[in-house]
């Protein structure tokens, strides 16, 4: 075994491709990082949109009449 880990920690050409390897799997970790928040970022973008037409929609409902609000309210609930 201290044979084995002699010729790995002395041999350059192992040891560049074992830190190169490493060094490919943090990368790998990073982007997959990256990407985790770029989609993060994406839904809170489309639930803005989201909440702004629901604020819309709440500000123009308030405007009606007091029967139109009840029509329009019937339309969208449930049975």
């Amino acid at each position: 075994m201290t044979a084995l880990l002699s010729f790995l920690s002395g041999n350059p050409a192992v040891l560049g491709v074992l830190v190169s390897f490493i060094a490919a799997l943090g990368w790998g970790f990073h982007q997959r990082l990256a990407g985790a928040k770029a989609e993060r970022d994406r839904q809170t973008k489309a639930e803005a949109a989201a909440r702004d037409i629901a604020n819309q929609v709440d500000n123009d409902t308030g405007t009606l009449p007091a029967e139109a609000v009840k029509k329009e309210l019937k339309s969208w609930a449930r049975d």
